[in-house]
């Protein structure tokens, strides 16, 4: 459990501060990068690395638009199936980051039981 908590850590701040510069995909390097290094079980890596970009993302993305009082993601929010709940459109945001993540930092993980093998 304790490794499932350093691998949360280090995709969440890794990734916060890689996506200041890089693309969104940097995300996915340093799931894999986790999942390589950090030891734990295959559930355990893609459940990491998911929670590490769905809280992060979820948490970003409400301060830019609480930024702009939702005017930009109420809009999103309309064109998308979501009946103009941005609440929603949040939600999704981070399952989609946290799926690339998680599989990802899964990706790394059976990539280093391959490698040990």
């Amino acid at each position: 459990m304790k490794n499932f908590f350093i691998c949360l850590v280090f995709v969440a701040v890794i990734s916060a501060i890689l996506q200041q510069f890089l693309p969104w995909w940097i995300i996915a390097l340093s799931g894999f990068i986790a999942g390589y290094t950090i030891k734990q079980p295959t559930l355990q890596a893609f459940a990491s690395g998911f929670a590490a970009i769905f809280l992060l993302w979820i948490v970003y993305a409400y301060m830019l638009s609480h930024g702009n009082d939702d005017l930009l993601a109420k809009k999103v929010a309309m064109l998308l199936p979501l009946k103009g709940h941005v609440s929603l459109l949040f939600l999704v945001t981070g399952i989609i980051g946290g799926l690339v993540s998680g599989t990802a930092t899964l990706t790394g993980r059976l990539a280093a039981t391959l490698n040990s093998n």
